[in-house]
């Protein structure tokens, strides 16, 4: 299946390099182009894209607020910020819903390996912010934020169920269920069963 992505950058040469990368390493791709966050915003509305790759300098931008934005017209865009600024601020940016954060120095293998990780995973996070994530915020329980149907996969991964299993007893498909664990492990700053168990036990 093709994959739509966005790749939002006012410089030339950053866009048809980030292109040149997917299209060299990753097969059925369409790729679309902004140069203005005004210009995100008008192709987020009107087009379902598979991944946006954001620059937070665009002509326009309201910094970490456009992940919020981008979000709120479709909750399950992946976000990646693809920018010149250090990590050190990548954490403002994931708190508003991006699904990564890299910097424009990066190796293209780096850049690859993140594209690659957000749709099979849902997220791509260097080690570094991954500290961070562990270091800095203190795991809250489900309860406070996961919304009721969350709440519901969050459990029944918990008691050793598989996607198939969950979509059958919830009613619903298993690709929405893929979205679901996503959003939990988003939420609950965690990336992997084990932790997930952890939490689960914590609170039982």
């Amino acid at each position: 299946m093709t994959k739509k992505i966005l790749i939002a950058d006012d410089h030339h040469v950053v866009r048809v390099g980030t292109a040149l990368i997917l299209e060299k390493n990753f097969d059925h791709f369409e790729i679309d182009f902004a140069e203005t966050y005004g210009e995100v915003k008008q192709k987020v509305e009107t087009q379902k894209f598979d991944l946006v790759i954001l620059d937070i300098e665009l002509p326009g931008s309201i910094f970490k607020s456009m992940v919020k934005e981008i979000k709120n017209r479709d909750e399950d865009t992946p976000v990646l910020i693809f920018t010149s600024y250090k990590e050190s601020i990548a954490m403002q940016y994931i708190e508003e819903g991006a699904n990564g954060f890299l910097n424009k120095q990066s190796d293209p293998e780096d850049f690859v390996k993140a594209v690659d990780a957000i749709f099979k995973d849902g997220y791509y996070y260097t080690p570094e912010i991954m500290n961070e994530i562990m270091k800095g915020m203190k795991k809250k329980k489900p309860v406070e934020v996961l919304s009721e149907r969350e709440l519901q996969v969050f459990n029944l991964l918990a008691k050793g169920n598989g996607n198939l299993e969950i979509a059958n007893l919830l009613h619903i498909e298993e690709s929405t269920v893929g979205t679901y664990k996503r959003r939990v492990y988003q939420k609950l700053k965690i990336t992997n069963l084990v932790e997930l168990l952890e939490i689960y036990n914590e609170i039982h």
